[in-house]
């Protein structure tokens, strides 16, 4: 729906030529905006709603009530069933932070929703077959989890940002359930939207953009000629290619299978491809209004090194 309507407007209506790398950049800016912003205002609302039924110390006692990396089990396992990409993933995590859900675990799932999705393991199965997607779903949760457990444990919760931290002790007394009225949860969904995508619009769209000059622009036999060498630089030149990038995974994917095809290393490229999904620059302009600079360096780093390990151990056991 979301390609025809761009189509639509870039092709037909504006009559830019799709063989052109103009045309496919504002192909997949309009595209990309109409999508997440669309996605963020559903996920929103529904957020928004689902607030009025579950308390924020329900959902943080199921979450954060359990023993050590537990709920950061929880939290990346619920990622797999949320095919959402990095950009769309984060009003989740605003909503989890909100419910006093512990920022480790938090982190888990934003790291898992994009990353680790039923999309990309249903595609990684169709095109490498189950021993890949078996290994990916692994190594990818592993990386959710012990990249939560280690911003958990770091105490960083004073480099969130203070509008963040304002809605965490807004929720100190609750509102009970039974007490909404069902035009009074519409309303508080509507409120909602206003409030997390009033704030966070303009750093979707400066993301967008970044990632559809980079998809329209950027050679793909430049990068493919890159991470198809065997050298230890490899799979860190992979992944800093793959950050500026942004895409979810039904659409790395076949630029992953393309990259094989040209004689890339399977580590090599699923690292570009966990970079590009789990990682990117527009990601971190868009968390930017969420987390401080040091939290943001701290969760770059900490998934980097995941990620880098994933890549060797592909390259290794592939």
């Amino acid at each position: 729906m979301f390609d025809a309507l761009a189509s639509a407007l870039v092709f037909n209506l504006a009559g830019l030529d799709p063989a052109t790398r103009l045309g496919a950049s504002v192909h997949f800016f309009v595209m990309d905006v109409t999508k997440i912003l669309v996605l963020l205002a559903a996920v929103v609302f529904a957020m928004g709603v689902i607030h009025t039924f579950i308390s924020a110390e329900r959902t943080r006692d199921w979450l954060a009530g359990k023993p050590l990396g537990v709920g950061n089990g929880m939290a990346a396992s619920l990622g797999i069933v949320t095919p959402f990409c990095s950009c769309s993933a984060v009003p989740l995590f605003i909503g989890f932070l909100q419910a006093g859900v512990p920022l480790g675990v938090t982190f888990s799932f934003l790291i898992s929703a994009p990353m680790v999705n039923e999309i990309a393991l249903v595609l990684l199965f169709g095109l490498f077959g189950w021993k890949v997607a078996g290994l990916y779903l692994f190594m990818g949760l592993t990386v959710a989890i012990a990249a939560g457990l280690v911003i958990g444990r770091l105490g960083m919760e004073a480099y969130l940002e203070d509008w963040v931290r304002a809605l965490q002790s807004g929720q100190a007394a609750p509102r009970p359930a039974l007490a909404w009225t069902w035009p009074e949860r519409l309303r508080a969904g509507q409120a909602h939207v206003r409030d997390i995508v009033g704030k966070v619009w303009p750093y979707i769209l400066l993301g967008i953009a970044v990632g559809a000059a980079i998809h329209g622009y950027v050679p793909q036999d430049f990068m493919a000629g890159i991470m198809g060498k065997e050298a230890w630089w490899s799979v860190p030149a992979a992944v800093l290619i793959g950050v500026p990038l942004y895409a979810n995974a039904a659409g790395i994917i076949p630029v992953v299978e393309a990259l094989l095809a040209k004689g890339a290393a399977m580590g090599t490229v699923l690292a570009f491809m966990m970079s590009v999904i789990a990682l990117s620059a527009p990601e971190m302009i868009i968390l930017r209004k969420v987390l401080k600079p040091r939290l943001i360096a701290t969760f770059a780093g900490v998934v980097a090194t995941g990620i880098l390990l994933v890549g060797y151990v592909f390259n290794l056991v592939l």
